[in-house]
């Protein structure tokens, strides 16, 4: 079996801890960027109070992993939206039908996680304070 091209991407050629090592430093990386986004700077500031409130306001582990787990996703759905809008900015400024469609469908699939973690948490806090 050849070895990948280290010049195409050299993270193809590392294996072990050197792997994971070198794939945690491009997490980072990834997460600072995601920084200079105000919506995710928002959504983390948010998560830092509401992920420690899940621990007060679910009453078993499912509930706490839910309502920690909903919160987390936000996140996740906001980088894969500014994943999708900066690889179609990269393309170029003209306007083009592809392009409005995958951007709109980004923001929707983060619409969609802010709804399902604002559903999770109303019934959670209606279980506990209205039965």
């Amino acid at each position: 079996m050849s070895q990948p091209d280290p010049a195409v991407n050299p993270q193809k050629g590392r294996s072990g801890l050197t792997r994971v090592f070198h794939a945690m430093l491009i997490s980072m990386n990834g997460l600072r960027a995601g920084w200079g986004e105000t919506a995710f700077r928002q959504e983390v500031l948010i998560a830092i109070v509401l992920v420690p409130l899940a621990f007060w306001l679910g009453r078993s582990w499912v509930e706490v992993a839910l309502l920690a787990g909903s919160v987390v996703l936000v996140m996740i759905v906001e980088l894969l939206n500014t994943a999708v809008e900066a690889a179609i900015d990269r393309i170029g400024p003209e306007w083009h039908d592809l392009s409005k469609r995958a951007k709109d469908m980004g923001s929707a699939a983060v619409l969609l996680a802010l709804l399902l973690a604002g559903g999770i948490w109303l019934a959670a806090l209606c279980t506990r304070f209205l039965v």
